[in-house]
């Protein structure tokens, strides 16, 4: 089902953690699967005065894939340009990874989306210029984004009265 890259980047995953001083931060989330993703860029100027991603990291919560996919796409955005980090797409992800079941192609889009958000926010921080497909990008997630923090609090909502009703249950039958 999984390639020997997948279990390797699973298993011994590269950049995992949250880095203390990053520049910018990216958050994405699968309202199907409930996979979470945030990716920590530290931009920094190499020797010819470009910003690049002088260091990255990533935590996870999801399946083998989710995990696989932010490890690879921290391998492979780590010491790139925003512009080249930018066009990082999940099909690069998946490929690198030497393939994804088509079931899982999901999580490959989660890793660049994650990317993209981390650059959309040191872009948006440092007052640059957005390019137009990250920013048609960042709207889309956005939406996503704010359907699944409404799901959420749905669920907690729903979750709240079951536990109520459940403590109110138990008191009607509790002992004198």
């Amino acid at each position: 089902m999984y390639t020997e890259k997948v279990i390797e980047h699973f298993r011994h995953p590269h950049n995992m953690g949250k880095m203390k001083d990053y520049s910018a931060v990216g958050k994405v989330g699968n309202i199907v699967c409930g996979d979470v993703m945030w990716l920590y860029i530290k931009v920094d100027k190499d020797p010819k005065g470009r910003e690049v991603i002088c260091d990255i990291s990533w935590e996870t919560f999801g399946c083998t894939a989710a995990i696989a996919t932010s490890s690879m796409v921290s391998e492979m955005a780590k010491g790139k340009t925003l512009k080249e980090a930018i066009a990082i797409t999940n099909k690069n992800v998946a490929s690198e990874l030497d393939g994804l079941p088509p079931i899982k192609m999901h999580c490959s889009a989660l890793a660049a989306d994650a990317l993209n958000e981390a650059i959309y926010e040191y872009l948006t921080q440092n007052q640059q210029e957005i390019p137009d497909a990250l920013k048609r990008r960042h709207e889309r997630l956005a939406k996503e984004m704010a359907s699944l923090e409404e799901r959420y609090k749905a669920f907690l909502a729903k979750e709240q009265v079951a536990n109520e009703a459940k403590s109110v249950s138990r008191e009607e039958y509790a002992p004198d």
